[in-house]
């Protein structure tokens, strides 16, 4: 596994609620979630390289 790094977020209570909602339907953790959002809004502006 690639070595990741911790970072603090401050976000909205409701934000949070419908963060977790979101990765319980789609079988994600609340940290799992949020990479996978960070990671999908990187590559559709061109901002990160698809991986092979």
């Amino acid at each position: 596994m690639a070595d990741k790094k911790a970072i603090v977020i401050r976000i909205s209570p409701e934000i949070s609620k419908q963060l977790e909602k979101w990765a319980v339907d789609e079988f994600r953790s609340l940290n799992g979630q949020i990479e996978y959002l960070l990671q999908k809004a990187l590559l559709e502006q061109g901002r990160l390289r698809k991986k092979n």
